[in-house]
């Protein structure tokens, strides 16, 4: 290594983090450099000009002591770091007195030597250490954020534009998209469903995070956003595509709207609303998706606070 001369540095005395990997033995040379304060032959080193992220550990005892972000290529010959990892490396004045040695805080394992003043770097610091005295360890790529839990609720309650507007302004739903379900007809246009000639309801699917919302609150949103005792039509619009139908797709929003139809029922609403499994669900045409949102000025539903007011006698 270069035989620059330097100031003499106190060591820092701050507890190394302890040893994260068991090493195996050291070699014969690995001894030489380590433990017999040796030097390895410049540019023959396996970390010479190696700038992978990850950490730097000591090959004796497995401590870390270098984080690859203070890796430098200093022309020198050896691995170049210009800052340790805190309290990971000590300072010990040589022998001779001319230059400043490095070692493993944790267990005393010789690294090489450090040199300052050189103005190669901003912190102008050297570490000029043996390939021989560390092992690099890649950096653990950091795992993709989990996509939120999602769960579908499928509902209809009459014209899809009112039901879909309403469900998209919801607390903890993701998505609402008009379309049609439970009929005869693969792939139904909205003229077939208007002619009655598909059996498929008008209905929507909604998406949503069960950590902000629950099937139950939505659900509940459905039967005050429409009549659930009009038979086979909403207001002015008539015909079993109108229908009122929740669609379960499993036991749990079965039983949940079953739960709040009897509360109603309760009340004194004579609730027809069927509660059916689920089918395949058919999205409707482009022009039918946020149609209230393109169209302000239509409005097809009114919500009305039915778990909370008897049902008019």
């Amino acid at each position: 290594m270069s035989d620059q001369s330097s100031e003499n540095t106190p060591a820092d005395n701050a507890p190394a983090e302890g040893p994260a990997f068991e090493m195996p033995p050291l070699t014969d040379f690995e001894r030489h450099v380590i433990l017999d304060k040796g030097t390895e032959m410049a540019e023959s080193g396996q970390y010479w000009q190696h700038f992978e992220t990850g950490t730097y550990i000591c090959r004796q005892c497995g401590a870390p002591l270098y984080e690859s972000d203070t890796k430098f290529d200093s022309h020198c010959g050896w691995p170049s770091f210009d800052d340790e990892i805190p309290g990971a490396v000590e300072r010990k004045p040589d022998a001779n007195g001319r230059r400043t040695e490095i070692l493993c805080t944790a267990c005393g394992g010789h690294l090489g030597h450090v040199f300052l003043g050189e103005q190669i770097t901003e912190k102008n610091t050297r570490h000029c250490v043996n390939s021989t005295s560390i092992v690099f360890v890649p950096a653990t790529p950091a795992e993709p954020a989990a996509e939120p839990a999602t769960q579908t609720a499928i509902f209809a309650g009459g014209c899809f534009w009112g039901v879909e507007h309403y469900f998209q302004q919801a607390d903890g739903v993701i998505s609402a998209v008009s379309g049609y379900t439970a009929g005869e007809v693969d792939d139904p246009t909205y003229r077939q469903v208007s002619n009655e000639q598909t059996g498929h309801a008008e209905a929507v699917q909604v998406t949503f995070d069960p950590a902000l919302t629950s099937y139950e609150q939505l659900a509940k949103l459905f039967f005050e956003i429409h009549d659930p005792t009009q038979l086979d039509r909403q207001g002015p619009d008539v015909g079993d595509q109108y229908r009122s139908a929740v669609f379960y797709l499993d036991d749990q929003q079965k039983l949940a709207a079953e739960k709040l139809i009897a509360q109603l029922q309760e009340l004194g609403y004579d609730v027809v609303t069927l509660v059916q499994p689920a089918q395949h669900f058919w999205p409707a045409e482009e022009y039918h998706q946020d149609y209230i949102q393109k169209n302000p000025t239509r409005k097809c539903h009114a919500k009305v606070l039915r778990f909370d007011t008897p049902a008019e006698q």
